[in-house]
């Protein structure tokens, strides 16, 4: 199959170098990386991967967090493993 379609995209630029960085550790060209995904679009026939928007529980942890609001605070990562149970 001979690749005669061209994609523009506009995306904020440190995006893009985030991701170009990473898909040259995986050996694959931007080019590549694209056409994967459009594969597994095709293959899936829908996104690959969940899109979902969170619950109100996590609505409200991200609001919280995000105003600094009811976040636990620990001595050292060893109270925190044990708050955890870890």
């Amino acid at each position: 199959m001979s690749k005669t379609t061209t994609l523009s995209v506009r995306m904020d630029p440190e995006l893009k170098r985030t991701a170009e960085r990473i898909f040259r550790q995986l050996g694959l060209t931007p080019s590549q990386a694209i056409t994967l995904f459009y594969r597994q679009v095709e293959l899936y026939r829908g996104l690959p991967f969940s899109v979902r928007l969170p619950n109100q529980e996590t609505r409200q942890a991200l609001e919280d967090a995000e105003q600094r609001h009811d976040l636990a605070q620990f001595d050292s990562p060893e109270a925190l493993f044990d708050d955890l149970g870890i």
